[in-house]
């Protein structure tokens, strides 16, 4: 693999290897976005059940049902991954989710009823948008109904509403983020695809490059919060104020101990496009799916999913619009 060394610009340019994330069977993904509060939800919907697994790495995260996930225990099945704005009031909207695939018959058969899995984390976006807002359970219900088998918006929509990065100085002197895909599809059939909602408190980097993040004193430029936080000049954040939550998804085949095993090699694209990352003011959070169409090898998948959340990240950054009296990166570079 070499797709690590292209460009930031050549990764924009890349826009239909997003859909290649609708080749992985039975995947449809739908956003429910307040644009004007600055808030969303996005949903993962795999309505036939997946293979499903997590690592948390943050220090300040907020999930639902992840013990579910632990390779020892006892369901194997998830029909949705759930990932939004609203610190640990936005759980509420996972609900919603529940609601919607109850009322299609989609769930685990239990002889009594049929109990859908729905996992997920949230992000807090507060900061941005209207801080008493959060995706709502009919926001929640809305994007599961939306789902789409064929097209993902990125940007400000859906989780991504209300992010931003770059906040190692402050909040003021943060960029905003969003919500980004990238998929790769390999020989054979196999597909990975990751898709990230990017509410860091570090800065977006390509090695050693700066893409965003921490912007000057005078806001006219981005500078390095690693170079700050190395001089004692970083701002004492709140903790779980920052999240990166995401998904790897692929069409192959893993067990549950495996699919842990992809969702932790997730983790590396995101520290590779993401520093610093994993403080105790984040709650960096990645799932992983695996519908188990084609038979695949857990090592290519791990290092393939790492590289497909590091573009998505990368997509989450470029595909951003200023919202909540905060710029985005083409505002920043236009100066």
């Amino acid at each position: 693999m070499a797709s690590h060394l292209l460009s930031v610009l050549q990764v924009l340019q890349m826009t239909t290897q997003r859909h290649e994330l609708f080749s992985i069977s039975g995947l449809a993904i739908g956003h429910a976005s307040d644009l004007e509060r600055l808030t969303g939800v996005t949903v993962l919907r795999f309505d036939r059940g997946v293979t499903a697994g997590v690592d948390v790495r943050g220090a300040a995260p907020g999930t639902r049902e992840t013990e579910l996930l632990r390779p020892e225990n006892l369901v194997d099945s998830v029909h949705a991954i759930v990932l939004c704005g609203g610190s640990a009031l936005g759980l509420e909207s996972m609900n919603g989710v529940s609601r919607y695939l109850e009322e299609q018959g989609i769930g685990l058969p239990t002889g009594f009823i049929r109990i859908p899995v729905v996992t997920g984390a949230v992000l807090f976006d507060q900061s941005v948008g209207d801080a008493s807002a959060r995706p709502s359970e009919q926001m929640g219900y809305e994007a599961t109904r939306l789902a789409s088998l064929c097209d993902i918006e990125e940007g400000n929509v859906g989780a991504g509403t209300g992010a931003s990065i770059g906040k190692v100085a402050g909040f003021d002197r943060a960029t905003k983020s969003g919500i980004g895909c990238y998929a790769i599809r390999l020989r054979g059939g196999l597909v990975v695809g990751a898709v990230v909602a990017v509410n860091a408190w570090g800065d977006a980097v390509a090695g050693e490059k700066l893409i965003a993040g921490t912007r000057s004193e005078d806001g006219q430029q981005f500078v390095s919060g690693m170079d700050l936080l190395m001089n004692d000049q970083a701002v004492q954040a709140l903790p779980g104020a920052n999240t990166t939550i995401g998904v790897v998804v692929t069409n192959g085949k893993l067990t549950k101990a495996q699919a842990l095993k992809m969702a932790q090699m997730g983790h590396d694209g995101l520290s590779r496009a993401i520093r610093p990352a994993h403080s105790m003011y984040d709650g960096d959070t990645i799932f992983s799916a695996a519908t188990g169409e084609v038979a695949a090898d857990v090592n290519v998948l791990g290092v393939v999913g790492a590289e497909a959340v590091q573009q998505a990240i990368y997509r989450a950054v470029y595909a951003a619009t200023s919202a909540g009296g905060l710029p985005a990166i083409h505002d920043i570079r236009a100066k």
